[in-house]
């Protein structure tokens, strides 16, 4: 191999390890790669930076603005309210994968699952039954839904542009809907029948943490009028009397070295653990004001306020950052009141709390600003005590709009971009989101990844990397035997999906899947479509899918439940598409 050659597999590895780890942020990683190629010189400045003009990176974007207007437009608040009157756990859990899996064909993914996981937790509460029996089957029907469309998912849309850069005629908007839906079903089945005694019975939080999300640590004051005054804290037995447990005992600035001996003085803060409704009881009867909301108390409080439970999403740029650097106090003029952290108990006073996925904030907010809080992709709202009411007209039209996008493409009326964008644009004329709302709401490190890493794909085949590794793996598998080759290439790409997502693992893979359908004399379009729905159905691990991330933190689950659940999943998605994916497309059409 030339040295360009070697110089890619390097970038390609460090590129790997750098999606895995999770340190550096996925788009940061592409630029990265997108550099080092430029500068090398292994690709040339219009190579490098074809891919923010490339038809999928612009589809994906439109997309996403066409998913924030459904989102926004209230059109599935009608569905989640008909799923709350459901209090069978298994007869939930399958509702919710009918109604999830066919609109992730549609609808973007994180959407879907971010508006349906405070339903379930609520139902689950209402019905005592444990979320973890619940979420992971929506994350994966959400993923199985994804696959059903060509604009269900980025990963299918990258992947039809790649075979249309290589060649092919690409696919249809329902090209993938029969093998999609034949695997949702068997998935769906498989989950009823089998997986869902895989599930874990119980989550896997802390002891007495069934009541809420979690265990919430918070500041409370001692006030003039504080029944605590001049008791000690073991004095004062809070845990026995009240269910709430001191951690912590502030003075000022300063840590008293024996929290429980010494006795309580006006202003004192301490920082308590325990489920809200107990906090707040106890504050109450022992007349303490909570410290954030004192801290941020306003003159005017006519306005209607609302506590909200919020959770750090997945890649949010929140991440790692204290709650004074969130913007959260001066963008929706809300107060954080307590933090819950799975699997730990925070012994630091909330302001200087860094933020990490998976948190969740008891927040006190405007009611008014809910629908923003609601719209912001870095967080996202499990509960709230008021509901937000839809709108139903512009429910009506956001669904329209969407339908006419996707019968102007199914059709082959406009090109998909062309209808795509078009949808934006009459989603924002016609006031589903508003002008400043759809730039807020898009998923920026999604589109700059897909513009940055298409680069790589490009270098693996100009350097002759692509043609090598075929040969090497067409030593293994024979010349001979189309279905051992696409038995390969699924699984290759199942596996580099687990490990660095599914959009890198299609550009690695696209190229590949080609050379080896030309080496073996049959057509590329099964090798890419089994790359495709490789890539977008990840159930083996928690970090494979923004989706499974999400109600990782929200159920309690381990980092082997996915194993249990996914892996044998990943394994009946194979065995079908291996006699499937040759029927819909022929070896030799």
């Amino acid at each position: 191999m030339s040295w360009q050659a070697w110089a890619t597999v390097a970038i390609i590895v460090v590129t790997m390890a750098l999606f895995a780890s999770e340190r550096v942020r996925i788009d940061v990683v592409a630029l990265i790669a997108l550099a080092a190629l430029a500068v090398l010189g292994i690709v040339t400045p219009a190579e490098a930076l074809a891919g923010f003009s490339n038809e999928a990176t612009v589809t994906v974007a439109a997309m996403f603005a066409l998913s924030l207007g459904i989102e926004r437009s209230g059109v599935l608040e009608p569905l989640a309210r008909l799923l709350t009157r459901i209090r069978k756990p298994w007869l939930l859990t399958l509702a919710i994968m009918l109604v999830v899996a066919p609109l992730g064909a549609f609808i973007k993914n994180i959407a879907l699952v971010a508006t349906f996981l405070p339903l379930a937790l609520r139902v689950c509460s209402q019905t005592r039954t444990s979320p973890s029996r619940v979420l992971m089957p929506m994350a994966y029907a959400a993923q199985m839904g994804g696959v059903c469309t060509l604009i269900g998912t980025s990963s299918n849309l990258l992947a039809d542009s790649l075979a249309r850069e290589g060649g092919l005629p690409g696919f249809s908007v329902f090209e993938f809907t029969g093998l999609g839906a034949l695997l949702a079903v068997a998935g769906i089945t498989y989950i009823m029948l089998v997986g869902r005694w895989m599930l874990p019975r119980e989550s896997n939080l802390p002891e007495q943490e069934n009541e809420e999300i979690g265990k919430y640590v918070t500041e409370l004051r001692v006030t003039e009028k504080s029944s605590l005054l001049d008791q000690t804290i073991a004095d004062a037995v809070l845990g026995e009397n009240h269910g709430v447990y001191p951690l912590e005992l502030l003075r000022g600035e300063r840590r008293m070295w024996s929290p429980r001996s010494q006795k309580l003085q006006v202003g004192d803060v301490l920082l308590v653990r325990g489920s809200w409704d107990k906090i707040e009881a106890f504050r109450n009867r022992a007349n303490l004001e909570n410290a954030p909301e004192a801290r941020y108390v306003r003159g005017n409080d006519e306005t209607p306020r609302v506590v909200a439970e919020v959770m750090i999403a997945p890649a949010s740029p929140i991440e790692g950052h204290r709650l004074g650097e969130t913007a959260l106090n001066w963008r929706y003029d809300a107060t954080v009141l307590a933090i819950h952290r799975r699997g730990h108990i925070l012994r630091d006073k909330l302001s200087n709390v860094s933020l990490a996925v998976g948190d969740v904030l008891m927040v006190l907010v405007d009611e008014a600003a809910m629908p923003r809080l609601r719209a912001d992709e870095n967080l996202i709202v499990l509960s709230q005590r008021e509901n937000v009411r839809p709108i139903p007209r512009k429910a009506i039209i956001a669904v329209a709009i969407l339908a006419a996008v996707v019968l102007a493409s199914g059709l082959k009326l406009l090109p998909i971009p062309i209808a795509a964008v078009s949808g934006a644009a009459a989603m924002a004329l016609t006031g589903c989101f508003g002008t400043k709302d759809v730039y807020e709401g898009m998923d920026w490190k999604i589109i700059v990844l897909l513009g940055a890493i298409l680069p790589l794909g490009t270098a693996i085949e100009k350097t002759g990397l692509s043609q090598t590794v075929v040969e090497g793996a067409m030593n293994l598998v024979g010349y001979h035997s189309p279905l051992g080759a696409l038995l390969m290439v699924y699984l290759l790409t199942a596996l580099l999906t687990e490990l660095m997502g599914h959009n890198p693992s299609v550009v690695l893979m696209v190229g590949i899947a080609i050379s080896v359908a030309h080496a073996i004399g049959v057509s590329p379009q099964p090798f890419v479509v089994a790359v495709a729905f490789a890539a977008a159905t990840s159930f083996a691990t928690p970090v494979g899918y923004p989706t499974n991330t999400m109600v990782y933190y929200a159920g309690g689950y381990r980092f082997t439940d996915f194993m249990k659940m996914g892996i044998p999943l990943i394994g009946v998605f194979c065995a079908l598409s291996m006699w499937l994916i040759p029927l819909f497309w022929p070896f030799h059409p």
